[in-house]
């Protein structure tokens, strides 16, 4: 069990994460049509409440669609009862009677069109829900399969951008679109079908728009499409940028960079105002330029339609009919044309999700893994080798046995490959060349939650949670009593400051851990590591952060609670280690020197010139 993060929590790799650039925006012409297909795809495994809608959203439309044939009869009583013409007319006048009861049916008619389209859109809603539910599920479970490397290249806040707020609005606008573009395209053909019958020459005229504003709103879109892109990879920069001074804000004010701090995000402020600027000019401009072609549609048929009256082809209800159709078939148009833009930022965040989701995974486990019994804490690493880059190699032919029980310290200076040993032991990073075994069994061979539940981790820099600092010691041992827990602290000597608090283990941490000391958060995982029992322990300087006589208690705690265990100590400060089994000199990837502290010492070699150099650094801050 891993500690003080979850299960697949890494060391800190060098260079990695923080000093990742942002990444660049996606080309403009990244296949948006393989992205609209595939978020097409997202919602096949709903087809029938798709179905389903689209079955309530004909009764809707078909009933509101009767609508102005119910008005063009009325508006015919009324004409023909006035003039005491037509089939209409009747003998005193207007029939009132009639009318209103065509008026009270097509009351009901309304009131039931409404029922519909509230079911269409329950039905489309909990569609929408389910896609993006589905989708962040895969989101999650994907960055549990990514490598470390890709965390490496990739800044937090950058990660939950595309986690986050692209998966945020792509569920805005599937939400807003979906429903709207079922009824849409229903009310097109329902209207058109409609004009069709009342009147062909008219249907004809309004059909002739029909191309002019699907090949307006095509240009419009595809233009639009790269602007979206720019727009939400300028987000997710601007996000990593905010997530990486608010984590640092206090190192930000220590070191007077708030001014320069504001100017970064200045500029990614206004390049993300540039680029959402350019997408919503370009998407908002389809609208009314499908509106313009709509009303020369309106001139063209009212003029003709009044032509057909006076020549007496067609009755003045008939013409009414036909407008209110036209009105209803050319507003879905503009309709289908706004959310044509609309999903440009839809797919744009959508294929920024994919990629993440496309992502080269780590490894997988072995289809038949090897599990071995109870762990004894023997690691042999045999030739191996790692590099990060392929051509530039890291750590090369390392071979190197450490028995049960035993500690051995790793030190070197830096870039020399201490804190990527600790990683390839826990198979953050998977090696290059030959193999590390734990009890005679190559690590590879199981699977990597079998492999960290041996493993206890304690960071130089500490991780703890938002809850109880109960909870956050047993974090590291699942089921844990409160006896466990204490005993745990108090061997890492935490019961102490823990008991000082207001309400002891109960005290509630938020995020940062306000009101806890840097060395009391390193108390608090170094019991969370202890608690959790495992064979091995890799403990990356864990006594960094607390004071000499802090240090001094924990290292007597570590050498009871080290007893058949094996442990790993990545050691930055030479002090901590003089009582190591063993003491790995790296340099270059390589081991250089190892033995005993007096043994290096008397060698004269790197060690002693290391440890020489620490002490005479440690003296002059002293003085």
């Amino acid at each position: 069990m891993d500690s003080p993060g979850s299960p697949s929590r890494p060391i800190p790799a060098p260079g990695a994460a923080g000093a990742a650039p942002a990444p660049a925006p996606a080309p403009a012409g990244a296949a948006p049509r393989s992205h609209g297909r595939r978020l097409l795809g997202l919602l096949r495994p709903h087809r029938s409440r798709i179905v389903l809608a689209l079955a309530t959203g004909i009764g809707g439309i078909a009933l509101t669609a009767s609508g102005p044939l119910l008005l063009g009869k009325a508006t015919d009583l009324i004409v023909d009862g006035a003039i005491g013409v037509g089939p209409g007319a009747h003998a005193a006048g207007v029939d009132f009677g009639r009318v209103g009861r065509l008026l009270l049916i097509l009351l009901v008619l309304y009131v039931a069109a409404s029922l519909f389209m509230l079911v269409q859109g329950r039905l489309t809603a909990a569609v929408v829900q389910r896609v993006i539910f589905d989708l962040r599920e895969r989101a999650e479970d994907k960055l549990g399969r990514l490598p470390l490397s890709y965390f490496d290249r990739h800044p937090a806040g950058e990660v939950l951008g595309r986690t986050t707020n692209d998966v945020d609005n792509l569920q805005q606008t599937l939400q807003q679109s979906l429903a709207e573009l079922i009824t849409s395209v229903l009310s097109i053909i329902t209207m058109l079908i409609l004009m069709l019958v009342i009147s062909p020459a008219l249907a004809v005229i309004m059909l002739a728009s029909v191309p002019v504003s699907a090949v307006l709103a095509a240009w419009i879109s595809k233009r639009s499409q790269p602007q979206f892109t720019d727009q939400w990879a300028a987000t997710g920069a601007m996000s990593a940028q905010v997530e990486e001074i608010y984590t640092g804000h206090s190192l930000v004010k220590t070191f007077g960079r708030r001014a320069q701090a504001e100017r970064q995000f200045d500029e990614h402020n206004e390049a993300l105002f540039q680029a959402g600027t350019k997408a919503q000019f370009a998407s908002g401009t389809i609208e009314p330029a499908m509106m313009f072609i709509a009303n020369l549609g309106y001139v063209a048929v009212a003029v003709v339609g009044a032509w057909k009256v006076v020549s007496g082809t067609l009755t003045l209800g008939d013409v009414q009919a036909f407008i209110l159709y036209s009105r209803q078939f050319s507003q879905p148009i503009v309709q289908v044309a706004s959310v044509a833009g609309r999903l440009q930022s839809g797919i744009a965040s959508a294929a920024r999700v994919f990629t993440l989701l496309d992502e080269p995974e780590q490894s997988p486990d072995p289809k038949s893994p090897v599990r071995p019994g109870q762990a004894r804490g023997q690691v042999r690493l045999d030739g191996v080798s790692f590099r990060y880059s392929p051509d530039t190699p890291l750590i090369e032919d390392l071979s190197l046995t450490v028995e049960p029980g035993s500690t051995v310290a790793i030190v070197g200076p830096t870039g020399a490959g201490k804190t990527t040993l600790g990683n390839l032991l826990m198979r953050f990073y998977e090696v290059d060349d030959g193999r590390i075994l734990l009890d005679g069994t190559d690590t590879a061979s199981m699977t990597r939650d079998d492999l960290r539940s041996r493993f206890g981790l304690v960071l130089q820099d500490t991780w703890l949670f938002g809850g109880t600092i109960a909870e956050n010691i047993a974090y590291g041992h699942a089921g844990a009593t409160r006896e466990e827990i204490v005993e745990a602290a108090r061997a890492t000597c935490a019961d102490r400051f823990i008991r000082t608090l207001p309400d002891g283990y109960d005290t509630v941490l938020d995020d940062e851990s306000a009101g806890v000391s840097a060395g009391e958060k390193q108390l608090i995982t170094v019991a969370r590591a202890f608690l959790a029992r495992p064979a091995v322990l890799v403990l990356d300087e864990a006594t960094s952060s607390v004071d000499t006589r802090t240090e001094v208690l924990i290292q007597r705690a570590m050498n009871t609670l080290r007893a058949g265990r094996t442990s790993f100590v990545i050691a930055h400060r030479l002090s901590t280690i003089r009582d190591a089994d063993v003491i790995v000199v790296m340099d270059s990837g390589r081991i250089v020197e190892r033995g005993t502290h007096d043994e290096l010492i008397g060698r004269q070699g790197a060690y002693a010139r290391l440890h020489a150099a620490r002490a005479h650094e440690s003296s002059r801050v002293s003085t």
